[in-house]
């Protein structure tokens, strides 16, 4: 009996021992105890066959202090700490290397209060992106892109006050954009492409520093919003269900350079504003149902346009001379409309380059309209590869292989022509 309680008091200052010991190291750790926690359940929560030898997480080794050992053979990367308390480390960076981590987001309580980046993507994390990264207080980097997330958008984002960068994009997102992003107000790039995020587009006009937004390939629909963050640079939602007309509101983002709304279902003028913007250098508008496009009282004399887009639309009229006259557009995409009327002269003057004040078309393409007469006499100079250029299904008097520009589609039949058109011959 006596042996027995001996070996049992044995047993029971051992377990102290060992508690104490841990008591002990975690009084003389470096890292924050809470923190710790964290990147422990971070890595509990990868599936083990996802984390191949060499990567980041593989070199977690918690019988260290993570802190303590970073740019040993023991937590060699996927981490950051700072001082930012009197003898105590904070975790302010976890970014993880790309090499395919598979896991639950949600199985980590995201309590890191002195995060400022968070970076997992191209892994491939699944399930629903946790409530609890609203505890990231100060973080100003999200990056959950390229895995496999699912579920809506938490609200709780919007309450992530000093972020200015969050990429969710190419995931499996689903539902509305938050409102709550309106509160983003340190914001400067959004990324959320490449989901199944619907609803209407959000005003995100309050916005105030935000100058890169990409919302295209998702499902969103009705009409783009009446105000738009000011700051704009670059604004991409191609690929939705967008309708009705354009918003007058693009004149007075001053800085925007490029604008991309292809692939959806807009109607309307295509406003005149584009042409006389001050900034604006690449107009994507391909893919929709516009009918008109209106000329701007300056002619485009002070167009910054370098790119324009607008195939595959029911644009009618005349082809408008004035988009041979903006300086410095090089490439001019205007197949698949039914403009109509012969070739202005400015179109081939500026193709064959013999123009000193104006950059020379590298890519017109006129195909799939009902353009009738000869062809100006500057294009039949051009010689195959010097520049892109198609008269294709056009109605054109005569328009032979023997021509580059000719190839790879016949003309329409003089029966389509001239029922589309009286005028033509």
């Amino acid at each position: 009996m006596l042996k027995h309680r001996g070996i049992f008091n044995h047993s029971r200052s051992l377990l102290f021992m060992l508690a104490l010991w841990e008591l002990l190291l975690e009084a003389d750790s470096r890292t924050y105890p809470q923190d710790i926690k964290v990147l422990k359940d971070l890595k509990h929560g990868v599936e083990p066959t996802s984390m191949a030898p060499g990567s980041c997480l593989s070199s977690w080794d918690f019988s260290l202090d993570p802190c303590d050992h970073i740019f040993s053979d023991k937590f060699t990367c996927g981490f950051r700490c700072d001082r930012v308390i009197s003898g105590s480390f904070r975790v302010t960076e976890i970014t993880l290397d790309p090499v395919g981590y598979s896991g639950f987001l949600s199985s980590t309580f995201w309590d890191l209060p002195y995060l400022q980046t968070l970076d997992i993507s191209d892994n491939a994390f699944f399930g629903l992106v946790p409530d609890s990264l609203a505890k990231l207080t100060r973080l100003r980097r999200l990056s959950l892109s390229e895995n496999s997330l699912s579920g809506e958008i938490p609200i709780s984002i919007g309450s992530l006050s000093h972020l200015e960068e969050l990429y969710l994009n190419s995931n499996n997102l689903q539902g509305p954009l938050p409102s709550s992003f309106s509160s983003l107000i340190r914001l400067k790039r959004l990324e959320i492409q490449e989901n199944n995020i619907s609803g209407q587009f959000p005003d995100l006009s309050s916005l105030k520093e935000l100058y890169f937004l990409d919302a295209s390939n998702n499902c969103l629909s009705g009409q783009l919003p009446p105000a738009m963050p000011m700051n704009l640079i670059e604004l991409s939602v191609r690929n939705n269900n967008l309708q009705g007309n354009l918003p007058d509101n693009f004149r007075i983002l001053e800085y925007l350079e490029v604008l991309d709304l292809s692939h959806n279902q807009l109607s309307g003028s295509v406003k005149s504003v584009l042409f006389n913007h001050p900034s604006l250098q690449q107009l994507t508008l391909s893919y929709n149902n516009f009918t008109f496009l209106q000329v701007p009282p300056t002619m485009g004399f002070t167009s910054k346009l370098i790119a324009l887009d607008l195939s595959y639309n029911n644009i009618q009229g005349l082809l408008p001379a004035f988009l041979g006259s903006i300086t410095k557009l090089s490439a001019l995409n205007l197949e698949h409309n039914k403009f109509t009327g012969m070739i202005p002269t400015q179109y081939a003057l500026k193709t064959a380059a013999l123009r000193e004040d104006t950059t020379p078309f590298q890519r017109l393409l006129l195909g799939g309209n009902y353009l009738f007469g000869p062809i100006p006499g500057p294009l039949m100079g051009l010689k195959a590869g010097s520049v892109n250029v198609s008269l294709v299904d056009n109605c054109l008097f005569r328009c032979p292989d023997t021509f580059f520009f000719c190839q790879g589609g016949d003309q329409k039949s003089l029966v389509d022509c001239k029922s589309f058109s009286p005028a033509i011959p």
